[in-house]
């Protein structure tokens, strides 16, 4: 197999311009060519508006030629051998597995090690406090036209964790030498995901797409032999002589178990509560607060294509990052071409938000989340939970704004802005805004999944953190022109960023209670879809690595063979 590198195109192009391109490259006729493969597919705006699509591509030659043609093309730096990069599963250890493995959460980190050690014959169980993909689905679609919450099963709760509520990105910053990025990628398309994810730079599936992967992935667990339980709060570890033996449930089901996997997410707080008292080694860290900032789409499109409406391109991105006066950093955090605002608390009286786009992007607002990084000394001392009681201070305060509602506030008010002539002149804790041409009309309106209203958010972030957002979005402001416009709406709170609480492991990737293996974001070794996955692989191969496949009640089953129906013993 041959890898191709930098071969352009304009965007548009048919299948056979790529081959052609190919074969031009290698000196070859396009006949020559068995087959090609993507790997690789990015977006060259650099020369904006001629717009470029790059691709790295694998190709194999009819007949055994592909030293010959490498050999012709030697002094090419864009030609060369494909690299194999083959994901391995281990083969089963020596330890006998009394219990199956059990996992608790069925976010990515949970669905993917539960699938993984389906696969590989283990028979896991997994434990999910909310519901169903359908029945969840239902019920946060109810919450955002009444109100109603429920405490188990909403936007962070329920079959597929808080991503699925989400754009769906799977791109990751991940190093991948063991193969297990495009092993998530490989077994998304598996389960009913289009075939681009494999090469995009930034793949995604949208929310649409994502709850289908998602049910289809675990309806593959079930047929492996696998298990899982919805509607099954975990409220106790069984831990004996510093070992792990099982869980109870919230029903008084104690559940045996000697492999027990945390996959419980970033916002499973009254679990971490739980973990907390029964000694289980935890510690504060960093993560990020902030807003969700919504522009118009094309206003987006404008600045990175120079074109508001572009065919055959993708609805535009960004990613901005910035370093304030006081050092910290401001950066955007989970950007949703084409997507909505949505409302995704999960407790009562506290308000937090997140971005979700369809797998089309096709909606009229960009939206993402503009944060501030936040330590352990930003919301002071108090034990490795400090940090989730920062955040419900925010999101009570951003509740109490709107009165439950999604508070909204145009960047002109938040920032203290007065009008001046249809312009702006900005003054906020000793910043002031030049005057400069508007791009948002004034009457823009943010698109929001569940109730909103127009509030003040003023006093929801810390004076530190607050002058952090408005310096980075007056950075901003100078890489996208109108990315701070007066009309820009903001709302609030974005404070799901990531797990305030590391849960440590070693080597083995077990807690200091043997058995348990803290997992996926919420235990702080991930941030993201993929990342999350693939540390679930991660858990997943080092219990396979250490047990014998379990065999479920072989001998019974055994002895249930006769025909008469009968069981002896």
């Amino acid at each position: 197999m041959i890898q191709i590198r930098q071969l352009k195109l304009m965007p548009g192009h048919s299948d056979r311009e790529l081959t052609e391109k190919a074969a031009r490259t290698l000196r070859i006729r396009p006949e020559e060519i068995a087959s090609l493969r993507v790997v690789r597919q990015s977006i060259d705006a650099r020369k904006k508006p001629e717009i470029r699509l790059i691709y790295t591509v694998d190709v194999k030659l009819v007949g055994a030629r592909e030293e010959k043609v490498l050999l012709s093309c030697r002094k090419n730096p864009d030609v060369g051998p494909a690299p194999e990069v083959r994901y391995r599963f281990p083969e089963p250890g020596k330890e006998i597995l009394a219990e199956r493995p059990l996992i608790i959460g069925t976010g990515p980190a949970g669905l993917f090690c539960g699938y993984l050690l389906a696969k590989a014959g283990y028979r896991p169980l997994l434990l999910e406090r909310g519901e169903d993909m359908e029945s969840r689905t239902r019920r946060v679609e109810e919450f955002w036209k009444t109100g109603v919450l429920s405490a188990d099963s909403n936007v962070q709760f329920g079959e597929g964790g808080a991503g699925t509520f989400s754009d769906g990105k799977l791109n990751t910053l991940v190093k991948d030498k063991d193969g297990r990025n495009t092993e998530v990628l490989k077994i998304f398309v598996e389960n009913g995901a289009p075939e681009e994810i494999r090469y995009e730079s930034r793949p995604h599936v949208g929310t649409d797409v994502l709850s289908r992967v998602v049910k289809h992935m675990r309806e593959r667990i079930l047929s492996w032999g696998g298990e899982v339980r919805f509607s099954t709060r975990v409220t106790e570890l069984v831990i004996e002589g510093g070992r792990v033996r099982g869980v109870v449930c919230e029903n008084g089901e104690r559940i045996d178990a000697r492999a027990v996997v945390l996959a419980i997410g970033h916002s499973a707080r009254d679990t971490f509560a739980m973990l907390e008292k029964k000694g289980i080694p935890m510690e504060a860290k960093s993560f990020a607060v902030g807003f969700r900032v919504e522009h118009p789409q094309e206003l987006i499109n404008l600045s990175q294509y120079a074109q508001r409406r572009p065919e055959a391109l993708p609805p535009a991105s960004y990613k901005l990052t910035a370093k304030t006066s006081e050092g910290r950093g401001v950066y955007s955090f989970c950007m949703c071409p084409g997507g909505y605002v949505v409302n995704a608390s999960s407790e009562p009286g506290r308000l937090a938000v997140n971005g979700m786009s369809y797998s089309g992007r096709n909606g009229k607002n960009a939206n993402s989340a503009i944060i501030v990084s936040v330590t352990p000394q930003d919301y002071g001392a108090g034990g490795p939970l400090a940090g989730i009681q920062f955040q419900r201070m925010l999101e009570e305060r951003a509740f109490r704004a709107a009165g439950g509602a999604v508070p909204v506030q145009r960047y002109a008010d938040y920032a203290g802005t007065e009008r001046e002539n249809g312009s702006a002149v900005a003054e906020a804790d000793g910043m002031v805004r030049e005057k400069r041409e508007r791009h948002v009309p004034a009457d823009f309106a943010p698109a929001i999944k569940g109730a909103w209203k127009f509030a003040d958010l003023r006093d929801i972030l810390p004076s530190s953190v607050r002058k952090a957002f408005l310096e980075g979005m007056e950075a901003f402001e100078r890489i996208i022109p109108g990315f701070a416009d007066d009309a820009v709406c903001l709302s609030g709170v974005e404070s799901r960023t990531s797990s305030p609480v590391r849960i440590p492991r070693d080597e083995t990737l077990q807690s200091s209670v043997r058995g348990l293996y803290p997992c996926g974001e919420g235990a702080g070794y991930a941030g993201g879809i993929t990342s999350a996955a693939m540390d679930g692989m991660r858990v997943a191969e080092a219990i396979a690595a250490r047990y014998q496949i379990f065999q479920k009640n072989e001998r019974k089953t055994l002895l249930r063979g006769g025909n008469d129906g009968t069981v002896s013993e």
